[in-house]
């Protein structure tokens, strides 16, 4: 797999919700979201993979947030992420999530650690954060540290249909700039389904962009 040069040199974050909803099958008979999402993660860091990326760091999230998993590759992920986390009963922490991810973003390029052309965070979720200010704040705030949009991307990747959960990823992607007080535009939103209609440098490019 061929990546544009504007998705080299980053570091990627996967956000996971494990919350009990994921266990949720949307169609009769159908596969969980939860493991219909693990397909799709395989998915992607397979491609990863394939340009010899050195892996992806996860976080998984309900109420609490999992420690950060460093350098994830396939192996890393059935054997480690997936042995420690299955989906709980609980909250939606999205706000805290974030937070950890940015927060360790910003601590890497303070200590000269973070790639060149910044980081990208894929968050996928199926429901709507408990804290939906504290959510606005955290993007809000990053948007103010950087000096280009392109830097930081934020790709919300909805699972299931919730109307109240696409209206509200549709405010982070159109809103926070023009009407929160936001720098830049740092949000894309699209649904889990939409996946199979893009590739993935597609995906990652429209992070960087939108």
């Amino acid at each position: 797999m061929s990546l544009p040069e504007e998705c080299k040199n980053r570091s990627y974050t996967l956000l996971l919700d494990k919350s009990g909803s994921m266990n949720i099958s949307d169609q009769t008979g159908g596969m969980s979201r939860w493991d219909a999402t693990l397909e799709a993660i395989r998915f992607i860091i397979q491609q990863f993979e394939k340009i010899d990326y050195e892996g992806i760091n996860v976080y998984t999230f309900a109420g609490k947030v999992s420690r950060p998993y460093r350098n994830v590759n396939l192996t890393k992920f059935e054997e480690e992420v997936l042995s420690e986390n299955q989906p709980v009963p609980g909250r939606t922490n999205l706000t805290e999530a974030l937070r950890k991810a940015l927060d360790d973003y910003f601590e890497r390029k303070l200590n000269n650690l973070a790639k060149p052309n910044g980081e990208i965070i894929l968050v996928i979720t199926d429901g709507k954060a408990d804290d939906p200010k504290g959510v606005r704040d955290v993007i809000i705030e990053a948007s103010k540290k950087i000096d280009r949009d392109e830097e930081i991307g934020i790709s919300l990747i909805q699972v299931g249909q919730d109307e109240k959960v696409k209206k509200f990823f549709k405010e982070l992607d159109d809103d926070l700039v023009n009407n929160a007080g936001a720098k830049f535009d740092i949000c894309d939103t699209l649904n889990f389904e939409d996946l199979e209609d893009y590739p993935l440098a597609e995906v990652l490019l429209n992070a960087i962009k939108d």
